[in-house]
């Protein structure tokens, strides 16, 4: 029932990414096929949603492949891929890069060679750890509501911020759905309903290497994911479009607010709809879903209180 080539197929857009496009972005496909097959295993769908899940993720996969690992003679094991990629976000983990793209592709790439006890050879994990290197001295990010990407780069998180103490993935989990819950509306733009998708995606990634053993990672991802956080509230109200100061290249007042998927993507009629018109939300709609739902294994009892705002998060 669980097609592993999605994660090979996952992992070659991630390591072919950065050669084929010159660029950091395409591996969010990657990165979605990887999350759509765990979010298939992990959550007792029925047969007819996974089915569907499965399909529209191979469709993406078809649409936007960069190419194949064919040679299984020479793969590289778990360890040696674990200790090249690590050594590769040590560089980056402690500063936020592109809304923790660099901790996603990491954490995603690790979990998915995990599960297939090997994967690619040199070269390939090579262009995993080349995608992850040029996320060195990169901005924060580009879309902000309130903050220029400059005044982000240099936000300190105080006592003021009220952080409660977070010291494994439950803690995690908790603290961000509880900042999800929060927001009083939600806005269809980069600088809003796509952060706070980054927020679960961030945060989870941080879950993922927390679950691997790497302590010092989580922790030191924390301080870059509370920036985000601390630029999120200022948001969490925003109901005149006149007061709301967006710094972004692609988000345009008026803001437009997001409306509610009427189903669940753990149900099969989200998956129904043809979700190509919207390119999956760049992949999000995969990606979004399985960090959101791996929240609520760990907190289920915030799942009344965010299961409103998440649809409008995953709405394309």
């Amino acid at each position: 029932m669980y097609d592993k080539n999605m994660l090979r197929d996952g992992l070659s857009i991630i390591s072919l990414c950065k050669e084929e496009t010159n660029d950091i972005w395409h591996a969010h496909f990657g990165a979605a096929a990887i999350a759509s097959y765990f979010f298939i295993k992990d959550n007792q769908l029925s047969l007819k949603a996974a089915n569907k899940i499965s399909t529209q993720a191979k469709m993406m996969l078809n649409i936007h492949a960069l190419g194949y690992t064919t040679n299984r003679l020479s793969e590289v094991d778990f360890q040696k891929a674990e200790e090249m990629i690590l050594k590769s976000l040590e560089k980056t983990i402690t500063e936020l890069h592109w809304v923790g793209h660099n901790v996603i592709y990491a954490a995603l790439s690790l979990l998915a060679i995990y599960e297939l006890g090997n994967w690619g050879t040199a070269k390939d994990i090579k262009g995993i750890i080349e995608l992850l290197s040029s996320f060195e001295k990169t901005i924060p990010g580009r879309s902000w509501i309130g903050f220029s990407t400059s005044e982000v780069k240099v936000l300190q998180i105080n006592n003021e911020d009220c952080i409660p103490s977070i010291e494994n993935p439950k803690d995690l989990s908790e603290f961000i759905l509880n900042e999800l819950a929060e927001f009083k509306i939600i806005y269809r733009a980069e600088s809003h309903h796509d952060l706070i998708g980054h927020m679960l995606t961030f945060s989870h990634a941080l879950n993922i290497l927390y679950d691997f053993g790497y302590l010092s990672f989580f922790k030191r991802g924390l301080l870059p994911l509370l920036k985000l956080v601390k630029v999120l509230r200022k948001s969490k109200n925003l109901r005149q479009n006149h007061l709301i100061n967006v710094m972004s290249p692609v988000d345009r007042l008026p803001l437009i607010k997001a409306k509610p998927t009427v189903f669940l993507p753990s149900e099969e009629a989200f998956w129904l709809k043809d979700h190509r018109s919207s390119n999956w939300d760049f992949g999000h709609q995969f990606k979004f879903t399985f960090s959101y739902f791996d929240r609520l294994k760990r907190a289920p009892k915030l799942k009344e209180a965010t299961i409103d705002n998440f649809c409008c998060i995953i709405n394309s």
